[in-house]
């Protein structure tokens, strides 16, 4: 329905524009400050002009040219002006000037020098009118693809994230722990965030910190005792929006380098600071050993896939640094958020 409303006004458009451009060019073809009066002949002649454009530019252009069959269209294209030529010369001029100009012909210069501007005109502001409604249609398609492709790199929330979770929580049940309603609590707010809080394109900032927030929580359980996990969150101004689970995977990750290589001694450390002009400045290092199982952890889909996702929302509005060294994987990102 939608499609087909948007066809007719694209319709309607171009027919007001058709007939304005003919009644502006009849104008300009008409005028003569020594005739007042615009005579019939011109009035006649002139629609013989414009039906010859009319074949031209809604036959001939999309049937050849726009097939690019180009040799087909000036072939059809040299024997409408032929046609519109002949009806001039051997009836209109008969009958409106049959003792002038209707008792010779002029030459075919002549000839295309009167038809050719009012043709060449016409065809080639249809031409540009089509031109431009296929570009705000390639335009509209990449958008199009564009969220697409943005809807399904945000689609993809690592399944590991929740198996490891249901494990734990399955592991907290078993021991009839006092943290299990908390994790399930924790647990269904994050999932929610993913599953409904993220479809539009950008989310408020303090919703996405809150996720944040309860995300890193549920993965810390994975390390009990074996180390320590801080996240720290300044914001100066909260009428900001980010693009959602943008930081995820740089948390998911630096869990993942640190649980499979640390059995003891582990350090996940998370900054984020917010100005009051929205720039974000995120900080996440966490200590790992070099072991074989670590090094295809950098490489994953999801590293690749947020990497997308900030070329595609923040292709010149971010930097994104990634360093190993010293047994610590830091991760530094600058992004200039959007206000609400």
């Amino acid at each position: 329905m939608t499609t087909k409303k948007h066809f007719l006004n694209s319709t309607t458009k171009e027919i007001i524009f058709q007939v304005v451009l003919n009644i502006i060019l009849f104008l300009f073809f008409s005028f003569d400050r020594n005739e007042p009066q615009i005579p019939e002949f011109k009035i006649v002649a002139f629609i013989n002009y414009a039906l010859g454009a009319l074949v031209i530019n809604f036959v001939l252009l999309p049937r050849f040219f726009y097939r690019k069959k180009y040799l087909h269209f000036f072939f059809y294209v040299s024997i409408m002006i032929a046609i519109i030529i002949a009806i001039e010369e051997l009836v209109l001029e008969q009958i409106y000037y049959p003792d002038t100009r209707g008792k010779y012909f002029h030459g075919i210069i002549y000839c295309l020098l009167d038809v050719m501007p009012v043709i060449t005109i016409l065809a080639g502001f249809k031409f540009a009118w089509d031109a431009s409604k296929k570009q705000m249609e390639v335009d509209e398609l990449r958008v199009s693809v564009r969220d697409s492709e943005l809807q399904f790199l945000k689609s993809q929330i690592n399944p590991h994230f929740l198996f490891n979770n249901l494990n734990n929580l399955y592991s907290y049940a078993i021991m009839q722990s006092p943290k299990t309603p908390s994790i399930i609590l924790e647990l269904s707010s994050v999932l929610r965030y993913m599953l409904y809080d993220c479809k539009e394109k950008f989310v408020a900032l303090s919703k996405e910190i809150e996720h944040l927030k309860n995300f890193t929580k549920l993965n810390e359980l994975q390390i009990e005792e074996r180390g320590t996990v801080s996240i720290t969150t300044i914001m100066a101004q909260s009428n900001f929006k980010i693009a959602p689970l943008i930081l995820n995977v740089f948390i998911e990750n630096a869990f993942k380098h640190s649980t499979a290589s640390q059995s003891e001694d582990i350090k996940i450390k998370i900054n984020l600071v917010i100005d009051e002009n929205g720039a974000l400045e995120f900080n996440c290092s966490n200590t790992f050993l070099p072991l074989g199982n670590t090094e295809s952890l950098s490489k994953g889909i999801g590293l690749q896939n947020v990497k997308k996702r900030l070329q595609l929302l923040y292709p010149d509005a971010h930097h994104l640094q990634i360093d190993e060294s010293n047994n610590y994987y830091d991760v530094s990102l600058k992004m200039q958020l959007k206000t609400v």
